[in-house]
């Protein structure tokens, strides 16, 4: 081998590692936000009783991280300019640390609130960002594991970090648990200062350019169908407790096991579809993804009928393919728009789309328990979500191979 052709190779390896290294101190700063996302729910109760409210204002520290990520983010990164992404991505992790550290310090509900909406917008900003970021690093045919790292990340986050963030806070109070999300998005910090490339600047977009993708048939069509699947997956999962509580499949008194498992699976699922999304069509990945979280909805009260740890395999299916699902997604729409330059507002309209999705499904499982219906509809209603948005798939499908 020669001397050029060995300097080439080290260079090749070099930049190979530094493209890694960065993909994963991103998905460092999504378990931190994985983590934030999901942790304040389990503090409630310690939130309530060190600072005197009531549990109905204290939740309302989890729809103000919620709809600052939803309606925020998109704004904030719409005003961006795409010259500023690496610089922007940055800034929005030493805000969303900035901000956890501030709720750690919180000595009013006021306060927490306040800053749980800041953390709220930095996360949304950040995560799209981010995502955005690994794609324009990773090399052809590697974009979709670098994703994949990154919502990995993000499921680790919620499975594995927010039990140790509770673990910590009975015993330290519920402060520690916001110090430790900005301990671990400061170590993200730094690692990105650091190792982050730059990365290649868009040409400059009028802001009437960026909202025209609105109006984008396909870039609509990618969002609907994300909209669908986390109204069915994420829905659901806001009954989860409920509905394996129902008398007919088995009363269950714990649904810790059931939520470990989704989760796992969640892990599983965002880590494994990488490959499939850099080998395949990612169109016909998420149809297949529909089709399965329509199924495994759709066997999850026939499962549970028949004894409550049957439900434990439709669950690792659901929770697989419903984090996976944003994989293909976000690589879809990353290069529907890599060519107006605006393929970091796609993806904060897609997370946003999420929480939407999340919070129109949770809407309508609360109207289906009021209205008398039986849990069974529950799991139904999410189905039937999942199947409408697999109906969907398959017509942009169709759609673009007539095209």
């Amino acid at each position: 081998m020669s001397l050029s052709s060995r300097s080439s190779f080290s260079s090749s390896d070099a930049t190979r590692f530094s493209t890694r290294l960065s993909v994963a101190l991103i998905a460092l700063g999504a378990f931190a936000l994985g983590v934030a996302s999901y942790v304040t729910a389990g503090l409630i109760p310690l939130i309530t009783r060190e600072l005197f409210i009531l549990d109905a204002a204290a939740a309302q520290l989890v729809t103000a991280f919620t709809l600052a990520y939803a309606v925020g983010s998109p704004v904030v990164v719409t005003l961006l300019p795409g010259r500023c992404q690496r610089e922007g991505l940055i800034a929005a992790l030493v805000v969303f640390v900035l901000a956890n550290a501030l709720c750690a310090m919180s000595t009013s509900f006021i306060a927490l609130l306040i800053w749980r909406g800041v953390a709220g917008v930095a996360a949304g900003v950040y995560l799209a960002l981010g995502i955005a970021a690994a794609g324009a690093i990773s090399r052809e045919g590697r974009r979709g594991q670098a994703l994949a790292v990154i919502m990995g990340g993000m499921a680790s986050g919620t499975v594995l970090g927010v039990p140790l963030g509770l673990a910590l806070a009975e015993r330290l109070g519920w402060a520690v648990a916001f110090w430790l999300v900005a301990a671990l998005g400061a170590i993200a910090t730094a690692g990105l200062v650091i190792k982050l490339p730059r990365l290649p600047a868009p040409a400059p977009t009028p802001l009437r350019q960026k909202l025209a993708m609105l109006k984008h048939p396909p870039t609509l069509g990618i969002l609907s169908v994300s909209l669908l699947a986390a109204i069915a997956s994420l829905g659901m999962y806001t009954f989860i407790a409920p509905f394996m509580a129902a008398p007919a499949f088995g009363g269950v008194s714990s649904i810790a096991l059931y939520l470990w498992v989704w989760g796992v699976g969640g892990i599983a699922g965002s880590f494994l579809i990488g490959p499939f999304v850099d080998r395949y069509l990612e169109a016909r990945v998420t149809l297949v993804i529909m089709l399965v979280l329509t199924m495994a909805l759709i066997a999850l009260p026939l499962a549970a009928a028949q004894h409550p740890l049957m439900a434990l395999l439709p669950i690792a299916l659901w929770g697989a393919v419903g984090w996976a699902l944003q994989v293909p997604q976000n690589n879809r729409l990353m290069q529907v728009r890599a060519p107006h330059g605006d393929a970091h507002l796609a993806v904060a309209l897609n997370e946003s789309a999420l929480y939407l999705g999340s919070a129109l499904g949770a809407g309508a499982g609360g109207l289906i328990l009021t209205g008398g219906l039986s849990p069974w509809h529950l799991a139904l209603a999410a189905a039937g979500a999942a199947a409408l948005g697999a109906f969907l798939q398959l017509l942009l499908l169709a759609r673009a191979h007539r095209r």
